[in-house]
C-alpha cells in the first residue's frame, strides 16, 4: 500500500503513542487537543484507517480523498490503495481495507454484497439517486435505447464502455444488450479514462458518440451530454451510494463510525471536488485538489460533525 499525503502522515510508533497520550488526557480532563495544538484521533478509536479506492469511478475516488484528508486532519494514519471494486470487496471482507467509500446497492454491486455481505459494515448512504446510464452527445439522433440498434452506424457501431470488472460493463452485455439487439454494435471494454477520453473527443468534433456512463459524475458538467431512455428499466432504479467498513469496523472505530454515517454529498459539493480533481490544471495531486474545495468549504467538516452529534443525541 502507498501512504498518501506524506507531509501529514504518523509513523506506527508515533501513532502508538498518540493513542496512549490521548487515552491518558482523555481520562485525566476530557480534552482532545495535545499540547503542541496537533489533532489527535477521538478516544476509542483505532488510530491507522485504510482504504480501498476503486480505480475508475471517479466519485468514489473523489470521496476516498477527500476523506484521507479529513482523517489525517483529524489525527489518523491513512493509507490508501487504488485497485478493481472486486478485489477491494474481497479484501474489506478479509480485513485487508478499514473502508470502501463507493458501494453501489440494490444492483451494480449486488453480486459482492450477496457474496460478502456477512463480513462487511455497512457504515451509511451518502449520496441517493444513483443510476447507470447509455449516454450520448446530447445533438444526435437516438432518443432511447429502442432507437439505438437501428441508428447503430450513427455512433459508428459502436458502444464505449469501461473497465471489465465493473458492475455496469456486466449489466451492459447481460440485459442491454440483449433486450435491445445490441449485438451487431462493437461493445468496447476499455477503462474510464479511455472511455472519457473517447467522449471529450468526440464532442469536441461534432460527432455523435455513446458511451456507458453513470451518475454522479463529472462528465455531465463538463461534456454535452444526455441519457438515453432505457423503457425496459435494464439498468436498473436509482441506486444509494454506500460507505461499507470491515466486519469489525464500529467496534474498532466507534468515533469514526458516527462521522461516516452523517456524511451525504449533494450534486453540486460532488461535481465542484471532482472538477477540481480531474479537469483543472492548477493541482499537482488530489491531495492539492481536496486542500483546496476544503478551503472554499470551511464549514464542510464542522457541518458533518455536529450533524454526527446530532444523530448520535437523537
Amino acid at each position: 500500500m502507498r501512504i498518501t499525503r506524506t507531509t501529514r502522515k504518523l509513523t506506527a510508533a508515533a501513532a502508538g503513542a498518540a493513542a496512549l497520550a490521548l487515552a491518558l488526557t482523555a481520562c485525566a480532563s476530557g480534552d482532545d487537543g495535545g499540547e503542541d495544538g496537533g489533532a489527535e484521533t477521538p478516544a476509542g478509536d483505532e488510530t491507522s484507517v485504510s482504504i480501498g479506492i476503486p480505480a475508475g469511478w471517479d466519485e468514489g475516488i473523489a470521496v476516498s480523498h477527500l476523506w484521507a484528508a479529513i482523517l489525517e486532519d483529524e489525527g489518523y494514519e491513512v493509507e490508501t490503495e487504488d485497485a478493481d471494486i472486486g478485489p477491494i470487496f474481497t479484501s474489506l471482507a478479509g480485513g485487508g481495507y478499514d473502508l470502501l467509500f463507493d458501494g453501489w446497492l440494490p444492483l451494480t454491486h449486488a453480486e459482492y454484497f450477496e457474496t460478502y455481505g456477512e463480513d462487511l459494515t455497512d457504515l451509511g448512504v451518502w449520496y441517493e439517486g444513483a443510476e447507470l446510464t447509455i449516454a450520448v452527445n446530447e445533438d444526435s439522433p437516438a432518443q432511447s435505447l429502442e432507437d439505438l440498434a437501428g441508428m447503430a452506424d450513427e455512433y459508428g457501431n459502436r458502444l464505449v464502455g469501461i473497465d471489465a470488472g465493473a458492475g455496469l460493463t456486466t449489466t451492459t452485455q447481460d440485459a442491454v444488450i440483449p433486450t435491445y439487439g445490441l449485438e451487431d454494435m462493437e461493445f468496447v471494454i476499455s477503462s474510464t479514462p479511455a472511455m472519457l477520453a473517447e467522449l471529450r473527443s468526440a464532442t469536441d468534433a461534432g460527432e455523435n458518440i455513446a458511451v456507458t456512463l453513470w451518475r454522479p459524475h463529472w462528465a455531465y458538467d463538463e461534456f454535452p451530454v444526455r441519457n438515453l431512455e432505457d423503457p425496459e428499466g435494464t439498468l436498473g432504479e436509482s441506486e444509494s451510494i454506500h460507505t461499507f467498513g470491515s466486519a469489525d469496523f464500529e467496534e474498532r472505530y466507534p468515533t469514526l463510525t458516527t462521522w461516516i454515517g452523517a456524511f451525504t454529498m449533494t450534486d453540486e459539493q460532488l461535481f465542484s471536488l471532482e472538477n477540481m480533481m480531474f479537469n483543472s490544471d492548477e493541482y499537482a495531486s488530489e491531495a492539492d485538489a481536496v486542500d483546496a474545495w476544503l478551503e472554499e468549504n470551511p464549514t464542510f467538516v464542522d457541518d458533518l460533525k455536529a450533524a454526527a452529534e446530532e444523530g448520535a443525541e437523537g
